[in-house]
């Protein structure tokens, strides 16, 4: 009887084993990410399968895409009106004519159209930031919707709380949206701290389901009255307050005001969103008021994740680096790119593109950045120029392509961005919006250090294997 049981015990084992490996290599795009949990669950029994359902299977594309097609229509009437389904009817510049190729690309993988009249505003870092966010909540007099991988309740983020909850003391509706992993980064939770208010709170994906762990939601907004929003790479969190942090814990990053008729996209992905976590039907005119153009901006709200069908983002990134004709460039703090993004700006550069990428010089993730290094060599025997910035550290996302074309948001270059998280990003068309960006980049230019083909080469060799064992791993970093 013993025997039998242990036979029985294998043999699941080994049929567990057998499933799990065998839907890695049914559903695994990504080559490597196929072969680390095939060995795994193969190498591994109980274990392996164990991890491979708690970490790599996407359920939540099924999931999602069944509650988009009901969240679009809430009360039988569309979450935001669609009269321009696409950017066709807009005149692309002269200057840009090159690239009107990336617009019927961003229009064929990308459902929200490109919309002209926006005017949009680099903010850096939190002591710039924070205090118009704090302006315009005060501001506020029908609806607010926040949303924020983390929110640190202490500090700047206390007086957040304390001006949300004024807010919707005095009749506005307030919800505040908070990814459930990035919660814990707040050694007071938020849910405490909203508690007894008549802000409403929702958590993303729960920690409790442990299915959803490895996804998360990334994105960065504040939606005031349905008019005014500011997206981009900054949580509610102090370390972005240079004037009150120690440098060693300080993090640069720039954040966007949004004004114009783009913000009726940036509504609508917070609302999907609200409606995905809490299946609450909304008051629709109260968020999409007529906005008249308010500027000379191209903006275009990209809004990406898991649940899509397409990599939206990375098509768009990938389209804008192969019609690049003079220059290209890149901040980021997490750069993991895939194979084929590796390609595109190799062969931009090749081609005669101007490429930059500019990185942390001191990361705070240091696995993230051995992983880097292993892709530097390439990169730089092929005419890219690699930059470090000194610290503080960098957490800022910015893409600036032949001074016309923008990509801004909460997006990092590296897989978790571009296939595991929700991220929320925009590109904008305006050449003078591109100079402010341009200004930004010169001037981080200015304190950074170029990093040569011989040093990346004449690493020691315990550092070389250290960085590609890393890299191994860039599909989980």
């Amino acid at each position: 009887m013993d025997n039998l049981l242990i036979a029985l015990f294998i043999a699941s084992n080994c049929l567990l084993s057998l499933l799990a490996a065998g839907h890695a290599l049914l559903f695994k795009r990504d080559s490597r990410s196929a072969l680390v949990w095939v060995t795994l669950t193969l190498s591994l029994p109980i274990i392996g399968p164990f991890f491979y359902w708690c970490l790599g299977i996407n359920r939540i594309s099924r999931r999602a895409r069944s509650w988009q097609e009901s969240g679009r229509r809430i009360n039988g009437t569309d979450i935001y009106p669609l009269e321009e389904q696409h950017g066709a009817g807009i005149l692309i510049p002269a200057v840009a004519a090159h690239l009107r190729d990336l617009n019927v690309l961003s229009d064929r993988v990308v459902t929200t159209p490109l919309r002209d009249g926006n005017r949009i505003t680099l903010l850096e870092n939190g002591d710039n930031a924070y205090p118009a966010m704090l302006v315009a909540i005060r501001r506020a007099q029908e609806s607010i919707n926040l949303s924020s991988y983390i929110f640190d309740a202490e500090g700047i983020g206390s007086e957040f709380v304390e001006q949300l909850k004024a807010a919707a003391d005095r009749g506005v509706e307030v919800r505040v949206l908070i990814d459930a992993l990035g919660e814990k980064y707040s050694r007071i939770s938020p849910t405490k701290a909203f508690h007894g208010s008549h802000v409403r709170l929702a958590r993303y994906l729960p920690l409790r389901h442990g299915a959803y762990i490895n996804l998360r939601n990334h994105r960065k907004l504040l939606i005031v009255d349905g008019r005014e929003a500011f997206t981009g790479g900054m949580n509610i969190r102090g370390r972005h307050l240079l004037s009150e942090t120690n440098p060693g814990q300080a993090m640069l990053d720039v954040h966007f005001s949004v004004q114009g008729p783009v913000v009726a996209d940036l509504q609508r992905s917070f609302l999907e969103d609200w409606f995905f976590v809490t299946g609450a039907k909304l008051d629709l005119p109260l968020f999409f008021p007529i906005i008249e153009p308010v500027g000379n901006a191209m903006v275009r709200c990209i809004s990406d994740g898991p649940d899509k069908e397409f990599r939206k983002l990375e098509q768009i990134i990938m389209g804008a680096l192969s019609c690049s004709t003079h220059s290209v460039s890149i901040m980021t703090p997490y750069f993991i790119p895939e194979r084929s993004m590796i390609s595109s700006l190799i062969t931009a550069a090749l081609r005669g593109v101007d490429v930059r990428i500019m990185l942390p010089g001191l990361n705070n993730l240091p696995f993230v950045q051995w992983a880097s290094q292993a892709l530097l060599s390439e990169l730089l025997a092929s005419g890219v120029k690699v930059y470090y910035q000194p610290p503080p550290f960098v957490h800022s996302k910015l893409l600036l392509v032949d001074e016309i074309w923008s990509l801004i948001g909460s997006a990092n270059l590296d897989t978790r961005s571009l296939r595991l998280n929700f991220e929320l990003n925009l590109s904008v068309m305006d050449s003078e919006f591109a100079a402010c960006v341009r200004r930004h980049f010169d001037k981080a230019f200015l304190h950074a250090r170029e990093i040569s083909l011989h040093e990346i080469e004449n690493r020691p060799l315990p550092i070389k294997l250290r960085d590609s064992f890393f890299h191994l791993f860039s599909p989980y970093l």
